[in-house]
């Protein structure tokens, strides 16, 4: 199958007038110019490689889209994947949290049901959809909960994080209690000054006692003798990120501070920040802005985040701005999360990979997906794009 006269998004440039040739779900050909049979007719539509997300929360928010209305993990999972396709994501890694509070959305067994479904439904799935399993480095259990998993292949990524006051994103107590309030559901006038004062008192113990890093050391050993790479998530000091590299990680995800982004750029850690935090200019807990950090060099990769169709509309923001060019901002979100996660086979519009495809037309206010492929095959169209059958051969 031919895909003609359109604008092809490659590795090194754009290719203003082009066609691609699919053969069995492989790009097999791109040349200058039209096609030289039918296929599918794209006129003024622009061809990038299908998305690639490293970090998406969108899942346990479907599940639970308000405090107590909780849906079928199933059901939830069903839904994302129809809305990934249409914002043009064709690889997905659904972040699971492993967070240990008992009776909720991310205690040890949801988690491990949502884990469980996905791996079950993979295969149904319009999108390659993986998992992103992510630890508290304070459980000591940790590590033995992912050795199973892992085992079984039902996690492909693997990040450690640490959600106490403190330190990383809440390094302060009002930071904390607009945490609490706005995404835990607690009633900050029922906030008294017992709790105040627990949290105060646990910021200064985090601040006086040294990190223990026998979990985050049995995390990362575990994952890397399966071969799953390893991020950290809100890197805050250069101290923390180089102890965390010398363990094995290889991905910083979400930096909150310039001096971290810069620390693991400099280590050759590939730097994870979010599409929403890129199109809108500024972090939600007024920590390090990513489109900022772009400019900087010191970003490699965006993620959802919370907000799938960011991804795009970031990529074109920028590209616009001058900020980047179109062909290197799309690496972004295509070529680079597959280079950090060993994925060979996807992520380029290059002879040889994966007929993973997004067509998008860019004559409007937003970019919009009119079409998305994977391994060549239509996984979200409309009726901009024309699918004409293939010539009897």
């Amino acid at each position: 199958m031919w895909i003609n006269n359109a604008r092809l998004v490659l590795p090194d440039r754009v290719l203003e007038h082009g066609a691609l040739h699919i053969v069995e779900g492989i790009i097999a050909d791109i040349i200058e110019g039209n096609a030289p049979e039918s296929g599918v007719f794209i006129p003024g539509l622009t061809v990038i490689p299908g998305i690639i997300d490293l970090h998406g929360d969108m899942l346990e928010r479907d599940i639970e889209p308000r405090p107590g209305a909780q849906f079928p993990v199933e059901l939830a999972l069903f839904e994302l994947d129809k809305r990934l396709a249409a914002a043009g994501i064709t690889t997905a890694f659904a972040a699971v949290s492993f967070a240990w509070r008992q009776h909720d959305l991310r205690s040890q067994e949801k988690a491990l049901e949502i884990i469980n479904v996905i791996h079950q439904q993979r295969e149904e799935c319009l999108v390659d959809m993986r998992v992103h399993a992510r630890f508290e480095m304070t459980n000591p259990d940790t590590a033995l909960v992912l050795e199973p998993l892992l085992k079984e292949g039902k996690v492909q990524l693997v990040s450690i994080m640490d959600h106490t006051p403190g330190q990383g994103q809440y390094t302060n107590i009002e930071k904390y209690v607009d945490f609490m309030t706005r995404w835990l559901g607690f009633d900050p006038e029922k906030i008294g000054v017992d709790i105040l004062k627990q949290i105060e008192g646990a910021i200064a113990q985090k601040a006086a006692q040294p990190r223990d890093w026998n979990i985050v050391r049995d995390v990362i050993e575990t994952a890397l003798k399966h071969g799953v790479p390893v991020a950290s998530h809100d890197d805050d000091t250069p101290e923390k990120v180089r102890d965390e590299h010398q363990l094995g990680v290889t991905i910083s995800e979400f930096p909150v501070t310039r001096t971290a982004a810069e620390a693991a750029r400099q280590r050759g850690m590939h730097v994870i920040m979010g599409a929403p935090n890129a199109y809108r200019g500024a972090s939600t807990s007024d920590n390090l802005s990513a489109r900022d950090a772009i400019r900087l060099g010191l970003v490699d990769i965006l993620a959802t985040d919370y907000f799938p169709a960011a991804m795009l509309h970031a990529a074109f923001l920028l590209a616009d701005r001058g900020i980047m060019p179109l062909h290197e901002v799309v690496k972004l979100i295509s070529q680079n999360p597959a280079d950090a996660m060993g994925l060979a086979d996807r992520g380029r519009l290059e002879v040889g990979r994966s007929a993973d495809l997004v067509l998008i037309e860019t004559n409007g206010a937003h970019p919009r997906v009119r079409g998305t492929l994977r391994r060549g095959m239509p996984i979200y169209r409309d009726s901009a794009v024309f699918w004409q059958p293939q010539p009897t051969r």
